[in-house]
């Protein structure tokens, strides 16, 4: 994520003061009828569907309906057993939208239709669909999640300064355990399209997630502090990290991503704030990473504020199609020139696997395993890592620093284990 930690961090709190401060003003509401607008009510037996249009949306694209779809939350989530919210075919226009727990019931989201975020940023006080403390969360449908990033992104400043104004992200889970997105589309997000918070076993499956490969900020799918999260399936192309992988998240499985334009699939930025937990059990494996500017990643401060450890990291059958940096472990990774080159790392980054990653390189440098000479990167293996420069005048190459491990079955000019 390109926006540096602070961003995500300042994210993350204001996510967490903005849900707590609705989820405590919604607390004796969120399990009761809607008293306003359509015929809302919350279901009294087992089972309720809730359609937007019968509670007052219009589909027309310019008319106001967060009333409505807050209304349909309201009682869905009040009602027990299985409970829908369906989003018929249609541009609905909406505002911030606040979906606090816990439920009664199991809700579905389905998404046939569009929800359009309005542009209007005096309306955010932090995200654009924030969904907290839920469990058993199904979002499905062909429809789409427009963040309408366009009309926004220049008032994006981070690229200028590191304490920059956070936009609101598209769709935030915090503490959401056993959920599932599927289906959906979410384009064009003001900041990070999917912004996934201490939750448990999480479900990402045929997702696409769409913005142009300069917009600023535009992470497809960035996780923090969880474990048990699948992605699989699923087409990014953003401007910026199709995937990020924070400190604290365990036990990811993604698979069949296709990624490009972006900066790759990334684990970090690690280091950059006190306390942080480590990353572990991560496995990527048949991916296709297209134009990217960077490929498999992770980063870390050289100037690290945390002890912390990245490891039990495998990637295996990944292709690459002119990706800049195709493998590249960066522990020297100083964003806006925020942090000091002291050498003084505290991550440790081991046992990390390569295998079957082939295709070809827009850099020279196709492998880069630059690690801290203070703690040295144990146990990275390369078993038929062949991708070659597709340029001219200069040769696949590799470097490594500080780096301890073995290569096989690799192009020779990779083999600098």
């Amino acid at each position: 994520m390109a926006c540096t930690d602070n961003a995500m961090r300042a994210l993350f709190l204001l996510a967490l003061v903005c849900a707590a401060h609705a989820g405590t003003d919604k607390k004796e509401s969120s399990s009761a009828p809607a008293k306003e607008g359509g015929d809302a009510k919350a279901a009294s037996g087992p089972g309720g569907s809730f359609d937007i249009t019968k509670l007052g949306a219009s589909g027309n694209g310019k008319t106001d309906s967060t009333k409505a779809v807050q209304e349909a939350w309201t009682s869905a989530c009040g009602g027990t057993g299985k409970q829908t919210i369906l989003i018929p075919k249609g541009d609905y226009l909406v505002g911030p939208l606040n979906f606090t727990g816990p439920c009664k019931g199991d809700v579905t989201i389905q998404v046939d239709g569009n929800l359009l975020a309005t542009t209007d940023l005096s309306q955010y006080k932090g995200n654009w669909i924030e969904i907290l403390r839920v469990d058993n969360l199904v979002i499905t449908g062909k429809g789409t999640l427009d963040g309408q990033g366009p009309a926004v992104w220049s008032k994006n400043s981070c690229a200028k300064k590191y304490d920059c104004k956070i936009l609101p992200n598209s769709l935030v889970l915090d503490f959401v355990n056993n959920g599932e997105v599927s289906g959906i589309t979410l384009l064009n997000s003001k900041f990070f399209h999917m912004n996934v918070f201490q939750c448990k076993d999480m479900l990402i499956k045929d997702v696409t997630v769409t913005a142009p490969g300069d917009s600023p900020n535009t992470d497809g799918i960035h996780m923090g502090d969880s474990s048990g999260v699948t992605i699989v399936n699923t087409v990014i192309g953003v401007g910026d990290d199709c995937i990020s992988i924070g400190p604290g998240t365990s036990k990811v499985n993604i698979t069949g991503v296709t990624c490009g334009p972006g900066h790759g699939i990334s684990i970090g930025s690690l280091g950059r704030y006190k306390d942080e937990k480590d990353v572990t059990d991560i496995n990527v494996k048949d991916c296709t990473l297209k134009k990217t500017s960077n490929g498999l990643r992770i980063k870390a401060y050289e100037d690290a504020a945390s002890v912390l450890t990245a490891s039990k990291i495998h990637y295996e059958n990944i292709k690459m199609e002119d990706s800049a940096n195709p493998i590249i472990i960066d522990m020297k990774y100083c964003p806006n020139k925020i942090c000091t080159a002291s050498g003084a790392s505290k991550v440790t980054v081991k046992d990390v696997s390569f295998k079957n990653v082939t295709g070809t390189s827009s850099s020279p440098e196709a492998v880069s395993l630059l690690c801290s000479d203070k703690i040295p990167c144990t146990g990275v293996t390369m078993d038929n890592v062949n991708v070659e420069y597709s340029g001219t005048n200069n040769k696949t190459m590799a470097v490594c620093k500080n780096a301890k491990g073995s290569a096989t079955g690799c192009l020779k000019e990779l083999a600098c284990l």
